[in-house]
């Protein structure tokens, strides 16, 4: 799979909400800049129950098949009209978290809308990464061990010292379990 072919995966069975309002403004938006209409549209589809994607100028370039100055320009203004808000990730800027306006569009029921602010969808692509090279061979994360259906997770050793204590005898909480299915 190219890293084209996999920064264009979009979320799959998700909607996403908009005002009709926001239409007729998009309808305009894409006279008055086609590209800043595209990043829009590229982004709302990509957004989950928070309103937000992080992905890097360069990868955000590829998908709308662009130049980085151009996504740049676009950018902002799409800030400028408040289409959307950037927040920075890094030092340098080409990393951000990019808000959908909730006014425009949102994931979920309307209700959820204060909650759209912030967590994120984020969108990598191998060759921005430092270890490229070794992507595939590296070790697997480690992984906790699951209970199988009908165990317990009991807690057990001495605790931290306060503010961490252990837990009083018979007042041990009830952990969730993670089902392995057979």
């Amino acid at each position: 799979m190219s890293n084209l072919q996999a920064l264009e995966k979009a979320p799959k069975g998700q909607w996403v909400q908009t005002e009709r309002k926001a239409h007729e403004a998009w309808a305009k938006l894409i006279r008055k800049s086609p590209l800043a209409a595209q990043i829009m549209h590229v982004l709302t589809a990509r957004v989950d129950t928070h309103n937000a994607v992080v992905i890097s100028q360069k990868n955000l370039a590829r998908l709308v098949e662009g130049s980085e100055r151009g996504v740049r320009d676009a950018l902002k203004l799409l800030t400028s009209d408040n289409w959307l808000e950037i927040r920075q990730i890094g030092g340098r800027g080409t990393v951000n978290a990019h808000i959908i306006n909730d006014r425009v569009a949102w994931s979920g029921k309307r209700d959820g809308i204060r909650y759209s602010l912030f967590s994120a969808a984020v969108i990598l692509s191998d060759d921005e990464q430092p270890d490229a090279d070794h992507l595939d061979s590296q070790e697997p994360l480690r992984r906790l061990p699951s209970a199988f259906a009908g165990e317990q997770q009991l807690p057990s050793g001495e605790g931290l010292p306060p503010v961490s204590q252990p837990f009083f005898d018979g007042l041990e909480p009830d952990l969730p379990t993670k089902l392995e299915e057979r």
